[in-house]
């Protein structure tokens, strides 16, 4: 079983200030890219950033210059760092996990429960 753990969300006024993390663990062979995406009240679940285990990074137009994704490939974990926070980034925040749990399988996407994030004006 494989389980991706996300905190660090919450309630922030328009220009703070958030970190999002997502803990990675069980039976984990080797993971290739992790990254978030979020869902706004009404609208499709859309990519915010992800990071290759290599670290090559991809960012989506709407937070490039005010979120910063990392990882820590020795814990498992992926991060996003948030700043300059607007009302329009108000949504659920899923981490996405693309794992292998043995050297025989398929990598598998698996997605964390999610974390709510507010931005209020």
């Amino acid at each position: 079983q494989v389980q991706l753990v996300e905190s660090g969300g919450g309630l922030v006024q328009a220009g703070g200030s958030l970190t999002l993390s997502c803990a990675a663990s069980g039976s984990i062979f080797s993971i290739n890219a992790m990254g978030w995406y979020r869902q706004a009240p009404g609208k499709q679940r859309e990519l915010v950033a992800t990071i290759t285990s290599g670290g090559r990074i991809n960012y989506a137009e709407s937070v490039k210059g005010r979120f910063t994704i990392s990882r820590d490939n020795a814990k498992n974990t992926v991060y996003l760092q948030m700043n300059s926070l607007k009302p329009e980034d108000t949504a659920v925040y899923y981490c996405n996990a693309d794992i292998a749990i043995s050297d025989f399988h398929i990598p598998y996407d698996y997605w964390g429960q999610g974390t709510q994030v507010t931005v209020s004006s």
